[in-house]
């Protein structure tokens, strides 16, 4: 057999055979139990690096004494993308089920940091082994990340992360780079400059703080020509975006651009068509939802940055499983591309 194939189907025998050790030793340096001298264990190590070895993991949830357990965290109310998300764990908590795992899903008051974080707080480490959060960064919010962890609760950042935290891992996408591609297509379709609005959900979100300061950076290094209003805040919700756009579009008749790096984007279209401007003002929005695909379809929207709902909760499933079985190891998942859409490119 070649090494290629051994590599490609390594098992724990193998790991066993090439350090020379019995399949109990291998057992214990896996699940990093009492009992193995340090050299062996690094003989052991030095052999599952030389073949390959990576753990099954149906296997060793298998073996567990119960199955796994996650509950994902999402905000509540008109937000059409965290609604995407909910229907996305919804559609592979089924699945789940035949891998040992069990999932459930919480939701919250959006923007709520008091209401998340006593939802993490209620969380049992002998009932929920991770948790998956779209976080506000607020104090209350890192210190029940920081609590849960320290509780024997993993804990993973979806969409918006928390790095002062102790959370495991972030699953999404890269979000200063989102508002520098912001940027760059805006600053292209106003080559002669003007004035460009920005409106955010809330700046405690660090994926709508990072967009913006993408954003701005981009602006200034590539279009300084262009003026910039804002950012303000509608809280992701519609009614307040659509009164946002409309007092925008009031008072300044000149408006060329319009970057909403939130959600509310039903509000948004509707603003704009009612004010007769739609097709004439170049705007950018996020997530592929109803409201945008509307918004494409009639020319209000001119590009949507999408973060793909579905491919954000398949990693968070694997990256939530790798980690309860390797506690001290890091888990390693595909990168969530940004997905850029146009009228003509929707899938």
């Amino acid at each position: 057999m070649s090494d290629t194939g051994i590599k490609r189907r390594a098992t724990v025998h193998d790991v066993a055979r090439t350090a020379g050790v019995s399949l109990a030793t291998v057992d214990r340096v896996l699940n990093d139990r009492p009992g193995v001298r340090a050299a062996t264990a690094e003989k052991v190590e030095a052999a599952i690096a030389e073949i390959g070895f990576r753990r099954d993991i149906s296997a060793s949830l298998l073996a567990r004494a119960r199955d796994l357990a996650l509950t994902f965290i999402i905000p509540d109310g008109t937000n059409e993308f965290m609604a995407s998300l909910t229907d996305a764990v919804t559609r592979r908590a089924g699945q789940a089920l035949s891998d040992r795992m069990n999932i459930e899903t919480l939701r919250v008051r959006a923007l709520d940091a008091d209401a998340l974080a006593q939802s993490l707080d209620g969380l049992d480490p002998r009932e929920c082994d991770c948790a998956i959060i779209v976080a506000s960064e607020e104090p209350s919010v890192v210190a029940a990340v920081d609590n849960a962890t320290r509780r024997g609760i993993m804990v993973m950042t979806l969409v918006s992360d928390l790095p002062g935290s102790l959370r495991r891992r972030f699953i999404g996408i890269d979000n200063v780079a989102a508002g520098r591609t912001a940027a760059s297509l805006l600053g292209r379709f106003m080559p002669m400059g003007g004035k460009l609005a920005v409106i955010a959900g809330s700046l405690h979100l660090r994926d709508h703080a990072d967009r913006l300061k993408g954003f701005q950076a981009g602006l200034t290094a590539e279009f300084p020509q262009l003026e910039l209003i804002g950012p303000v805040e509608g809280h992701d919700e519609r009614p307040q975006t659509e009164a946002i756009v409309t007092d925008l579009l009031r008072r300044h008749p000149d408006l060329g651009g319009l970057y909403n790096l939130g959600a509310g984007n039903a509000g948004l279209v509707r603003a704009l068509e009612g004010s007769g401007r739609s097709g004439q003002i170049r705007v950018i929005a996020h997530e592929l939802t109803e409201p945008t695909r509307k918004g494409l379809h009639s020319g209000a929207i001119d590009v949507v940055l999408d973060q793909n709902p579905d491919g954000e909760i398949r990693e968070a499933i694997e990256a939530a499983r790798t980690l309860a079985l390797d506690a001290n190891g890091t888990a390693i998942t595909d990168p969530i591309e940004i997905g850029i859409f146009l009228r003509d490119n929707l899938r």
